[in-house]
C-alpha cells in the first residue's frame, strides 16, 4: 500500500466525508492559518497522534507546497494507516482553491 497525491477538490471531498486532516508545517504557520479542523503535528506530538487516531479513517496530509507532506503521508502508511494522501500544492493551493469556492 502507498500514499496518494490528491488535488484540493479531492481533499475537500475526503474532509467532507469525515477524513482527518494533518498539518505538518511549523507552529507559527499553523497559527497564522490552516485548513478548518486540521490537527497540527510535529515530532513531539506524532506518537500520540498515531496512538490515538483511527487508522481506518482517511488521512489528508499537507504542508506548505506539497513536498514535505509526501514523505509524511508515506510514513503514515508505514505506521498502519489504511489511506493517507498528500495534498498537491499544499496550503498555498488550498488557499487558492478556497478563494474560488467563495466567489
Amino acid at each position: 500500500m502507498t500514499y496518494r497525491r490528491i488535488d484540493c477538490k479531492e481533499a475537500f471531498e475526503i474532509i467532507q466525508l469525515g477524513g482527518t486532516v494533518v498539518d505538518v508545517r511549523d507552529e507559527s504557520s499553523f497559527k497564522s492559518g490552516h485548513i478548518d479542523g486540521a490537527i497540527h503535528i510535529d515530532n513531539s506530538s506524532l506518537a500520540v497522534f498515531i496512538e490515538e487516531t483511527d487508522l481506518s479513517v482517511p488521512l489528508v496530509v499537507y504542508c506548505y507546497h506539497g513536498n514535505m507532506s509526501q514523505g509524511a503521508a508515506a510514513y503514515f502508511i508505514e505506521q498502519g494507516f489504511e489511506q493517507a494522501s498528500s495534498l498537491d500544492g499544499g496550503y498555498e493551493a488550498w488557499e487558492e482553491f478556497n478563494k474560488g469556492m467563495r466567489t
